[in-house]
């Protein structure tokens, strides 16, 4: 393109046909001067091959219905003239030999042999995107006359925009991603309905520019598309993962920190998740995890985290150390979101891994996760990750650690996922006669109780659960007996459609309080006969002998009454 500069103050006010036909007398003056050069034969070889083929891309862009009205192509034309005219200006200099050096003019012919490779693709590039039916020259004075008319012009000037990505030097690329950026900032919609897969492939090829400033700004892009959501799969298939990877690696402040977010977003899926591993991500992720600022911390730790989420990938994940890099996160991460990203890594690594599982517990896992659920509002992923290693632990070293007051605290104050990871944890703990004793003098029975009237199936049915396995235990049986509501609470858990899946830990809950006579009429008061025959029918294990007792005790109260 042509620089800036006073002598452009005339050309500018020329015609797109006026420039055609100047790059046309241009064509066989440079061919003419190129070929009476007797020096550096191979070099102007490819300089005249390339001068030859200007001419049929003129015609292409002159033959378009849309050429005079197109900024593009008059910005072009101005180009090739002058790249031409630096042709013959050199060709004058090697035919009567009037140059600084060879060494200087080589330099000065492979950027000319350069220039002309860019004028043709460029030209190529103009007729290929399409752009030319849908850019044209702004009129400053013309009236917009409907507002279809006023759309139509800010597509066409957001595809023109799009277009100088790819056209030109480094310098005009760059001031074209300066005005996308401020462009998407106000009209991101916008931008994003007239982007099309061959702008995607441009920006990401300039992931890799030369140029630091350039690679910024393109990066800053992608983050925001890869933030739309509406063009991964472009993205990923046009090869951007290599390059977002590199600037992880050693990109600017800035660079790193919008290449990490644009990898968050990108490893939601799977496959991605996958292809991160596969070019060498996961390293690059975990030294941001251990050096980056908060945001780049936060935005690698949730990449991870992703990437976690894919079984496979869990060996080559902890070879790379990321165990003890969590952990740390845990206990030193600068922001409660880095903190939480960590948390649900290591609940995915401890889930089904054996070896994963002790490698957490020997860096001192289990320590940083009860202090981590030290706080207001517990997290479900803690929870979680706390459950998948509770059956690795010996339960002294659980309660010596302070497991079991963990647990009231977050069926107390949890959200309900992390209530019911929990009741998970409870149950997978009682195994034997002290530990339902523990768990039941730590105080969580009557939270399991309270437990029960949860909104969802799932909550309902662990905390029945758990219940089940605390109430084998007389005295615990004896205070679950004591709570007014956990009676009522069972019955309603005796229902039988399909979606309760409590039901069976409910009539087991109840088979042992049943022993109760206050027990027993209160099951009876609450309908639970009514439930039970439905449930016998279904052959619920329990649900028979339950109601026998019932029927019994109530037959009884009448014979009594007479």
């Amino acid at each position: 393109m042509v620089e800036d500069g006073g002598g452009d103050v005339l050309a500018d006010a020329q015609s797109t046909e006026e420039w055609l036909s100047r790059a046309r007398e241009l064509v066989p003056l440079a061919l003419e001067k190129a070929r009476e050069v007797k020096g550096f034969p191979g070099k102007w070889k490819m300089i005249i091959s390339k001068l030859e083929r200007i001419p049929a891309h003129l015609s292409d862009l002159s033959s378009h219905p849309c050429f005079s009205k197109n900024a593009l192509c008059m910005e072009q034309l101005q180009a090739v003239s002058k790249t031409l005219n630096e042709a013959i200006g050199l060709a004058e200099l090697c035919v009567v030999e009037k140059y600084e050096g060879k060494l200087q003019m080589q330099s000065d012919l492979n950027a000319l042999i350069g220039k002309l490779d860019l004028n043709l693709r460029d030209c190529g590039l103009l007729i290929k995107t399409g752009v030319l039916g849908e850019v044209t020259l702004s009129t400053p004075t013309a009236a917009v006359s409907s507002l279809a008319e006023a759309e139509a012009t800010a597509t066409g000037n957001i595809r023109e925009l799009l277009a100088r990505l790819q056209i030109g030097h480094l310098e005009a690329k760059h001031k074209a991603l300066d005005n996308l950026i401020e462009l998407m900032k106000d009209d991101e919609k916008d931008v994003l309905a007239v982007l099309g897969r061959t702008n995607i492939a441009a920006l990401v090829q300039l992931l890799t520019a030369t140029s630091p400033r350039i690679r910024e700004k393109t990066v800053t892009v992608i983050c925001s598309l890869a933030e739309s959501g509406s063009c991964e799969n472009w993205l990923v298939s046009e090869g951007v993962l290599p390059p977002l990877i590199r600037l992880v690696e050693s990109g600017s402040a800035v660079g790193k920190e919008k290449a990490t977010i644009s990898l968050q977003r990108l490893s939601m899926s799977v496959e991605t998740a996958r292809s991160i591993v596969g070019h060498g991500g996961v390293r690059p992720l975990i030294d941001v995890c251990r050096t980056g600022d908060s945001v780049s911390q936060a935005a690698a730790a949730c990449t991870l985290k992703n990437v976690s989420a894919v079984a496979e990938m869990r060996g080559t994940l902890a070879e790379e150390g990321i165990i003890k890099v969590m952990i740390n996160l845990l206990d030193c991460g600068i922001l409660l979101g880095s903190k939480e990203y960590a948390a649900e890594c290591l609940q995915n690594l401890t889930s089904g891994n054996d070896s994963l599982r002790r490698s957490v517990i020997s860096e001192g896992g289990v320590r940083s996760l009860l202090a981590y659920l030290d706080g207001p509002l517990p997290q479900e992923s803690a929870v979680g990750a706390l459950r998948n290693l509770v059956s690795s632990i010996s339960v002294d070293a659980l309660v010596s650690l302070g497991l079991l007051p963990c647990l009231v605290h977050v069926l107390r104050s949890g959200s309900l996922g992390a209530q019911q990871a929990a009741a998970s944890a409870v149950c997978l703990l009682c195994s034997s006669a002290e530990t339902k004793r523990l768990v039941s003098d730590a105080g969580c029975i009557p939270l399991l109780v309270k437990m029960l009237e949860a909104k969802t199936n799932s909550a309902r049915e662990v905390a029945a659960q758990a219940i089940s396995s605390l109430v084998a235990l007389s005295p615990n049986r004896r205070e679950i007996k004591r709570d007014d509501k956990s009676v009522p609470n069972l019955v309603q858990l005796l229902d039988s459609s399909p979606q309760n899946t409590a039901k069976k830990y409910a009539v087991s809950s109840l088979v042992s309080l049943s022993s109760s006579k206050k027990c027993k009429k209160l099951m009876i008061s609450y309908g639970a006969i009514g439930y039970l025959k439905k449930l016998t029918e279904m052959e619920v294990p329990g649900a028979k002998k339950l109601l026998g007792r019932l029927e019994r005790g109530k037959l009884r109260a009448l014979f009594s009454r007479k």
